[in-house]
């Protein structure tokens, strides 16, 4: 009954969504190991779990916790899959009639192999999240978000997200977190999302593979964006902190120490910090510092096990 009454609040309430996501649903099918093996290599698995995730979901449940209004733009299979990621957003107060549902096909999974240090490999099953067509997204329900946020596909709903762009209201701030997936395309194929991109979310591996430039400092790389019409650069540097820079200045700021158990996910925690931050109209460097303590309380667990709620993220800007 709690679900049922969560998936009519969601559905059904009016109030104004400050947040919009478009990018891939998952289930992440997660792996304890004690060491990834490489080529002709073995492991044994010591413990498994399943987690809706996704770097969509990731990113919009987080801020869902944090109390921000948000719907997400998606397409699940009427599996036992879907039927998790539904329940997952439901549960986390996340607006729920963009989701598009299939007639056939299975939902994306991601198999993902964490060994005993935190790092991680992935492979992804994309599923339905590939057969997304505009004509399927209900444009009208986009046109009052604040934020309009993209996140990577493996294939054609690419596609629809160029598409999706003509109908964009001009006041919506569209943020982008292309991934690895759409850093190689090559910036030629990415450049109608950067073009009309205001906040770009990306990683120094990321960044130096979109110029093809591993020489130059990655802040010149950064800062040559902001040439391009992108309001805020922000490249995150794992375990090196993050930078970031827009036309009022640049800053460095770094991480948290914390207990490492599993950094799926790390990016997209930060973009909830991160975003959740912009909202609240916070200085560059405070949001990147709240971005980074995020990030550390949700790599502490697997999948969203340890991201912090809103209380105890008021209790760290306290």
């Amino acid at each position: 009954w709690t679900f049922i009454e969560k998936v009519y609040q969601n559905y059904y309430r009016r109030e104004y969504r400050k947040l919009m996501w478009c990018g891939a649903l998952n289930v992440d099918k997660l792996y304890s190991v004690e060491n990834i093996a490489g080529a002709d290599e073995e492991s044994f698995i010591k413990t498994s779990q399943d987690t809706p995730g996704g770097s969509a979901a990731n990113t919009i449940v987080g801020l869902s916790k944090l109390g921000v209004s948000t719907s997400i733009i998606g397409k699940i299979a009427e599996d036992d899959d879907g039927d998790l990621i539904e329940y997952n957003l439901a549960m986390n107060g996340v607006f729920s009639n963009n989701l598009i549902y299939a007639d056939s096909g299975s939902t994306g999974k991601c198999l993902g192999f964490v060994d005993s240090e935190g790092n991680r490999c992935l492979y992804v099953d994309p599923g339905v999240n590939d057969e997304i067509v505009i004509d399927e997204i209900n444009t009208l329900n986009i046109m009052r978000c604040k934020i309009m946020h993209y996140s990577s596909f493996v294939g054609d709903s690419f596609k629809t997200q160029i598409d999706l762009l003509d109908n964009l209201n001009k006041n919506v701030v569209l943020s982008f977190d292309p991934g690895m997936l759409y850093v190689q395309k090559g910036m030629d194929e990415i450049k109608p999302i950067l073009d009309r991109c205001d906040i770009l979310l990306i990683n120094e591996s990321e960044l130096r593979l979109l110029f093809n430039d591993e020489e130059s400092p990655y802040q010149q790389l950064a800062k040559s964006l902001l040439d391009d019409g992108i309001d805020t650069v922000v490249v995150k540097r794992g375990s090196d902190g993050v930078y970031a820079c827009n036309n009022d200045g640049e800053c460095d700021v770094g991480v948290f120490e914390c207990d490492v158990v599993d950094t799926t996910g790390a990016g997209d925690s930060f973009n909830s910090g991160f975003l959740y931050s912009y909202l609240k109209d916070y200085t560059l460097e405070k949001s990147c510092e709240i971005g980074n303590w995020v990030a550390s309380k949700a790599i502490e667990g697997f999948g969203m096990d340890k991201f912090p709620t809103l209380n105890e993220l008021n209790e760290f800007i306290e």
